[in-house]
C-alpha cells in the first residue's frame, strides 16, 4: 500500500465478494472470516486502479490493524513516518512543488523563458490546461486499465474473456455487458462497477 489516504476496497474469496469499504473496514471483516472459516483464495483490489492490496494477516486482529496503521494512519491522514519528517527548506513546500529535469530542445526552453513568470510558471501552467482537456479521456483510459487488470485475474478463464476486452476497448457496453452476462454475479457487478468510467465517453 502507499503513502495514500485510505484507499478503498473490495475483497474476494474466490469467486465471491466477501467485503467493500475502507481498507481497515475490509481487513477487519476478511480477518473476522478467516478466524470461523478456510478462506482459501482471498484477494483485495484497490477500488480505483484494481492493483492489489496487500495486507499481513499473520496475529490477532489487533496485530492485522497495527501494520495497517504504519503505513496508513486509522483516521484517514498522512503515514505517521511522513508526519515526523521535518519542513524541507528552501523552496515552496505549501504548494508541494517538486524539482526534476526536463529535457527539451532551446527552441522550447527559449519560448518559456519568454513567458510571464519564466519556464516553471509556463509549464505548470501548461499541464494544468493539458490536464482540463483530456481530463474525460484520462478518465476512460484509466477505467479502462482497471477493468482490464481486475479481468485477467479474476475472469482469465472465464467464457467470453476475450471478446470482452475486446469490447471494452472498443467502447461497446451493450457487447461489453452480454458477454459477462454468465459470469459469477459478484466479479460480474464488480467488473461492471469499474467499467462505468470506460463508457462514458460514447
Amino acid at each position: 500500500m502507499g503513502e495514500q489516504d485510505m484507499k478503498n476496497c473490495t475483497a474476494f474469496n474466490g469467486n465471491q465478494m466477501i467485503a467493500s469499504g475502507s481498507i481497515t473496514d475490509v481487513a477487519k471483516k476478511v480477518k473476522e472470516l478467516m478466524e470461523k472459516e478456510d478462506l482459501a483464495s482471498i484477494l483485495i483490489f484497490d477500488d480505483n486502479t484494481a492493483e492489489p492490496v496487500e495486507v499481513d494477516f499473520r496475529g490477532t486482529m489487533a496485530d492485522v490493524l497495527e501494520r495497517l496503521k504504519r503505513v496508513v494512519s486509522l483516521d484517514g491522514s498522512s503515514a505517521p513516518e511522513e508526519a515526523d519528517k521535518p519542513l524541507q527548506r528552501p523552496g515552496r513546500p505549501k504548494l508541494g512543488v517538486v524539482a526534476r529535469e526536463v529535457t527539451l530542445l532551446p527552441r522550447h526552453w527559449e519560448w518559456l523563458n519568454s513567458q510571464p513568470g519564466g519556464a516553471s510558471v509556463a509549464l505548470r501552467k501548461l499541464v494544468e490546461e493539458a490536464r482540463k482537456a483530456n481530463s474525460g479521456k484520462d478518465r476512460v483510459r484509466q477505467a479502462q486499465e482497471a477493468t482490464y487488470r481486475f479481468m485477467t485475474v479474476m475472469g482469465g478463464n472465464l467464457p467470453g474473456y476475450e471478446e470482452a476486452t475486446r469490447a471494452l476497448y472498443a467502447n461497446d457496453p451493450d457487447r461489453f455487458k452480454t458477454l459477462i452476462t454468465s459470469w459469477p454475479s459478484d466479479i460480474r457487478t464488480y467488473v461492471e462497477r469499474l467499467a462505468g468510467a470506460a463508457f462514458e465517453e460514447r
